[in-house]
């Protein structure tokens, strides 16, 4: 996840790269961010999504949900021709693809699950090989913006004799700075993922099993968080790095039983299939927590690896199922990003 601000930046950094000025400028901007936008159809989608069947809420949700269509390759694709059909300009068109293309990849290669290939597939994959508060990523992209807030400054007749050893330079190298932001940008976003896969290959050699590309999640700069299942009973968490390889581990239980519930496993079980058909799909590895009070079932649904995480983009969440044990209906509860509590509605399981 990249600020809006950074995308900007980046849509800015493209045109004036490749030397777009006025109206073809603040349109590459505008391209830079308009995945963002997605945020107007989302709201749609929450006043209309307790109201509908459960198939159509998913698909809702699919179509009209934050980082979901807007941010695939079809509608890049779709957003390209029309660019292309209402300008005829192939380099105005691949600055245009350039722009789009690189919002929706700076989203994936962070921390956010996405579904790329919607309609044709609605599975969800993840590069995460970028820490999304990266240093680069974020703050790289704001230099074109503030050369040109220092511009308009100046323009204004204010600042003077602030920034005059910047500006000379800037004004020296005008072209060869931008390029050389973009090309900078570019490799970083190029490398880092390309190191991941030896990192994973290496903790997956030393633990003599696979470990998931896409479940191993930035922490922190060249830090990651992944994990596997050990066994039929626990998983192994791991926090990892570049520098020292497995640097902290843990076995957390898959199934964690308070009292005497005698199908625990089964209740558990239920609750997965429940939250297996709602979207968004957030969590990788299912732990359940199960207890009985006053005639139903409790069943606690996060992901194995919330304990290790304080901030976090994305699985941190917690579902609630609360089954009557008479007569096997349930109610739904989540806690989002470790928000209040909320009821879930009919429609959101199958």
């Amino acid at each position: 996840m990249v600020n809006t601000v950074s995308h900007l930046g980046i849509g800015l950094l493209i045109a004036l790269a490749l030397g777009f000025k006025g109206k073809k400028r603040g349109i590459l901007a505008f391209l830079a961010i308009l995945p963002d936008l997605d945020i107007i159809p989302y709201i749609f989608f929450a006043l209309v999504s307790d109201s509908v069947s459960h198939e159509t809420r998913n698909q809702l949700f699919y179509l009209l949900g934050h980082r979901e269509f807007m941010h695939s390759i079809l509608f890049i694709l779709l957003v390209t021709l029309f660019i292309w059909l209402k300008t005829k300009d192939r380099r105005f068109t691949a600055a245009g693809f350039a722009a789009i293309f690189l919002h929706s990849y700076l989203d994936y290669v962070t921390s956010w699950k996405m579904r790329p290939f919607y309609p044709f597939s609605t599975e969800t994959s993840i590069m995460g090989a970028v820490y999304f508060f990266d240093p680069l990523a974020n703050l790289l992209p704001l230099l074109p913006l503030f050369v040109l807030f220092v511009g308009y400054m100046k323009r204004k007749g204010r600042w003077h004799g602030k920034f005059n050893s910047f500006c000379t330079f800037f004004t020296e190298n005008r072209s060869k700075f931008y390029r050389t932001l973009l090309v900078v940008l570019l490799i970083w976003l190029t490398v880092l993922p390309v190191a991941k896969i030896f990192l994973v290959n290496y903790i997956s050699d030393a633990e003599g099993t696979k470990i998931s590309y896409q479940e191993t999640y930035p922490s922190s700069p060249g830090k990651f968080l992944t994990a596997y299942s050990y066994n039929s009973t626990h998983y192994k968490i791991m926090e990892v790095s570049y520098w020292s390889g497995i640097e902290r581990s843990d076995y957390i239980e898959k199934i964690n039983v308070t009292g005497d519930v005698p199908d625990a496993s089964a209740y558990a079980e239920r609750a997965e299939n429940l939250y297996l058909t709602g979207v968004p799909q957030e969590i990788d590895y299912l732990a359940y927590n199960v207890s009985e009070e006053n005639g139903s079932v409790t069943v606690m649904l996060s992901d194995a690896r919330n304990p290790y995480v304080e901030y976090w983009a994305y699985f941190k969440t917690v579902y609630r199922f609360v089954f009557d044990t008479e007569s096997g209906e349930y109610v739904a509860y989540a806690s989002m990003q470790g928000e209040k509590e909320e009821k879930l509605g009919d429609n959101w399981f199958g």
